[in-house]
């Protein structure tokens, strides 16, 4: 059955909009996984508008299922990711205008170094994804590069009805296949919610989804416990 990440930033935005030292992430953290999540989802991102570097280090301590660190593809956020040893890295872009991950990363932009980062990072023991729009040519050169997995970007999907939203569904499917077929894992997130979750969850080939902002407003409702379960149900994980 797909695993479950969920991811928390959000937590520590509404305790950054305040600045203050409430709600906490790293109990976020502890929270979700004892609602059954097989993975915490983190982005520490260059602006530090969420996650700060010290809840990514006592949330490494706490966490016991495993970390995912979402990440720009950096020389500052390879060291912090070697002493903070997650359990799998996200390469992802950044804006800093941008309220949200606005897509997969280009790799046909991306430095030369990219290589040398995930072959770094591979031989740690992290495993190395990348976030990449679901595009045949983005996933050739990711399994050049030897990423270990692919995460799908889904927003198109997610924000989509009727036939557009179909054919974005096929969109992913296919790169799905491709993924596996080129020996990479496939994860898939962005835009995932309870009202459309099902069909991507359904893909054979995709065996991780990362979840956030749905769960965490869900959450503000009904409890971090309850978001959780309730989405790990639609996953026929209960």
């Amino acid at each position: 059955m797909v695993r479950l990440g969920v991811n928390i930033d959000h937590v520590a935005t509404i305790r950054e909009a305040r600045k203050t030292v409430e709600p906490d992430p790293v109990a976020a953290a502890a929270a979700v996984e004892m609602a059954g999540a097989d993975q915490v989802t983190i982005h520490l991102r260059e602006d530090r508008r969420h996650i700060q570097n010290r809840d990514a280090r006592l949330i490494r301590e706490v966490v016991r299922t495993a970390l995912n660190l979402e990440m720009a593809a950096t020389h500052e956020m390879q060291e912090i990711a070697l002493a903070l040893h997650p359990d799998a890295v996200t390469l992802v872009p950044e804006k800093r205008e941008e309220v949200t991950t606005e897509g997969g990363l280009d790799l046909k932009l991306v430095p030369s170094s990219v290589s040398e980062l995930v072959s770094t990072l591979g031989g740690a023991g992290i495993k190395v994804c990348v976030f990449l729009d679901p595009d045949l040519d983005q996933i050739r050169r990711a399994a050049h590069l030897r990423f270990h997995a692919v995460e799908i970007h889904t927003g198109r999907y997610a924000n989509a009805a009727g036939p557009v939203q179909q054919e974005e569904l096929k969109k992913i499917k296919d790169v799905a296949v491709a993924i596996r077929h080129m020996g990479m894992a496939a994860h898939a997130g962005h835009g995932l919610n309870y009202h459309n979750v099902g069909a991507v969850a359904n893909v054979p080939e995709i065996e991780e989804l990362n979840i956030g902002h749905a769960i965490i407003s869900r959450a503000v409702f009904v409890g971090l416990d309850r978001a959780v379960r309730d989405m790990l149900a639609l996953l026929g994980r209960l």
